[in-house]
């Protein structure tokens, strides 16, 4: 998946006219060769809108979301006419209200958020929403994703020096988004996918943030999604042995406890002192949402659940264990298994990183509940249609199935006049609404 320069405004502005259905047909005529069905194009409509619904998050960008705070997740933009530095981002309503014409990016989603649209980082510039913002918003990150650039390369996407664009792998932490060949992997085959090359795995951690939340290598492999490589060995001057990797099934979690506090006297945690970037802002292209089956659902049955006992039974906070910093990819539900002891929870937020305990903060369950919030848009629509019809009177009924039959009569008409060994062209399209309103005026 990659997704699109303005597909999230493309899905909030289409076809806001009859007219635009030229529109349909000229994308398809310019180069006089590519053709689709119509069927072809609705699907591919329909696919574009559930995209941007997924990154919309159900926001259907009619109120800045200033007054909500620093939201959990929601989709961000940052405005380079108004701040070329990259310093500011805008949610979806002041994007389409306030920065129409602007040069804006979009930066899919982010977490702990706040609308800047009109504070101090746009001058003079006033926000139309919601013009009452406190001068900065001092909780709010920022990476090189706001000026348009993304991973380890810092190249913009899309690369305009590149012919053919590749898809890029979102960190969970730092939300950045990188290239494949620049995740220091020693191929690209060692990413976790199935047949069809969709991902295995429902996150990712890059290089640098895996620094932070090394304490990962003391879980079970199963915490990885199938195909990674192993995990590297934890290793200190007194033992170099790790924690084994014990099944958490009928009874593997207390197993699981009782072997690493009996060696705990060994060694104490796993935990290096990282100079990763801020683990709260980032941006594009495509995240691991896990196809996969749910094969480590029972590494989250009641582990992380008991506050009194470390899972790990080893001090967390402990930098004399350190392993080898290297990108990870993370199997399903396994934000589940982390720890949720009171010293684990102490270094969680001594490291910002208490986000990963919260189940609402991930890509998988933000893309569920824009699903379920889709849905139901879509019956209130359909409900809202029915309705509005039923409480018409007889004339307006009946003007509105002429209409309908009216333009169904075109259609049959102009089907049945064109070559069907030649494609349909905006001028075709265009005539046919040019004879319906000649027909309208005649009546």
């Amino acid at each position: 998946m990659a997704p699109r320069y303005n597909l999230l405004l493309a899905r909030l502005e289409r076809f806001e006219d009859p007219g635009d259905l030229g529109k349909m047909a000229s994308e398809f005529d310019d180069d006089g060769e590519q053709t689709v069905t119509i069927n072809e194009y609705l699907q591919s409509i329909e696919e574009e809108e559930l995209e941007a619904d997924l990154v919309l998050g159900g926001d259907e960008g009619d109120q800045c979301t200033y007054s909500k705070g620093y939201m959990k997740r929601q989709a961000v933009f940052s405005c380079l006419t108004c701040t070329p530095d990259g310093n500011a981002g805008i949610c979806t309503a002041c994007c389409l209200s306030c920065h129409d014409g602007h040069e804006v990016l979009e930066l899919w989603t982010k977490r702990s958020f706040r609308c800047d649209c009109g504070n101090s980082k746009f001058g003079d510039f006033s926000c139309k929403l919601f013009p009452n913002k406190d001068v900065e918003n001092t909780e709010n990150s920022y990476n090189h994703n706001f000026k348009g650039l993304y991973c380890t390369c810092n190249r913009p996407y899309p690369d305009p020096d590149l012919e053919e664009q590749v898809e890029m792998i979102q960190c969970c932490m730092c939300e950045d988004w990188f290239h494949e060949e620049h995740i220091s992997l020693n191929s690209p085959n060692e990413i976790p996918r199935d047949e069809e090359g969709e991902p295995l795995y429902e996150d990712f951690i890059c290089k640098a943030c895996s620094a932070v939340c090394s304490f990962l290598t003391l879980y079970p492999k199963t915490i990885l999604a199938a195909g990674v490589q192993p995990v590297a060995p934890v290793t200190n001057s007194k033992d170099k042995s790790v924690v084994e990797d014990i099944p958490l099934t009928d009874g593997g979690a207390e197993k699981l406890e009782n072997d690493v506090s009996s060696d705990s006297s060994k060694k104490d945690n796993v935990v290096a002192d990282a100079n990763c970037e801020s683990v709260s802002d980032g941006k594009k292209l495509v995240t691991g949402e896990s196809s996969q089956k749910d094969d480590s659902s029972s590494l989250s049955t009641n582990i992380a659940s008991s506050h009194a006992n470390c899972i790990l039974g080893v001090d967390s906070m402990d930098s004399s264990l350190v392993s080898e910093s290297k990108p990870l990819f993370l199997s399903k539900n396994w934000r589940d298994t982390l720890c949720r002891c009171d010293k684990c929870l102490d270094m969680y937020k001594q490291k910002h990183i208490s986000y990963l305990l919260d189940k609402e903060d991930s890509i998988a369950e933000y893309e569920k509940t824009a699903k379920q919030k889709r849905e139901e848009n879509l019956q209130q629509r359909e409900g809202a249609a029915v309705n509005f019809f039923n409480n018409l009177g007889h004339i307006e009924k009946m003007e509105i199935l002429n209409g309908i039959a009216d333009i169904t009569d075109e259609f049959r008409s102009f089907l049945g006049s064109v070559d069907p060994s030649k494609a349909v062209t905006a001028d075709d399209i265009n005539q046919i609404f040019e004879n319906l309103k000649n027909k309208r005026r005649r009546v």
